[in-house]
C-alpha cells in the first residue's frame, strides 16, 4: 500500500511540479525534437533533448498539451532520459513510465506519447 500511495503521489508532484518544461535552441546542431500526437485527439508532445560530443543527453526539455498524466509522463520522461545515451534512451518503454506513475491501463496512451517522442528525435 506504501508503494502504491507513493506512485501516486510521485504522479501528482511531476503533475503540479513538471520538470524540465521549455523548449532548447532547435537550430542548435546538437538538439533534436521529437513531436507526437495530434490536436484533435487531445495530447501533443514535444520532447527536445542535448546531446553532447560523445553521445549522451545532456539535456531535455518538454512541452505537453493534454491531461495530467500525459504532463506528468513528459515530466518523468526528461529526467529517466537525462545522462543516457540515444540508443539507452530509446529502450525507455511506456509501460514502464506508466508502472513508474501507477498510472491506470486507460491512461497508457497518455505515456506512450512519452516514449514515442524520444523515438522521433
Amino acid at each position: 500500500v506504501h508503494l502504491l500511495h507513493f506512485s501516486v503521489d510521485l504522479c501528482v508532484d511531476h503533475y503540479e511540479n513538471p520538470r524540465n518544461v521549455g523548449s532548447l535552441d532547435k537550430n542548435a546542431k546538437n538538439v533534436g525534437t521529437g513531436l507526437v500526437g495530434a490536436p484533435a485527439c487531445g495530447d501533443v508532445m514535444k520532447l527536445q533533448i542535448q546531446v553532447d560530443k560523445n553521445g549522451k543527453i545532456v539535456d531535455a526539455r518538454f512541452k505537453t498539451f493534454g491531461c495530467g498524466s500525459a504532463i506528468a509522463s513528459s515530466s518523468l520522461a526528461t529526467e529517466w532520459v537525462k545522462g543516457k545515451s540515444i540508443d539507452e534512451a530509446l529502450k525507455i518503454k511506456n509501460t514502464e513510465i506508466a508502472k513508474e506513475l501507477c498510472l491506470p491501463p486507460v491512461k497508457l496512451l497518455c505515456s506512450s506519447k512519452s516514449s514515442s517522442s524520444v523515438a522521433r528525435l
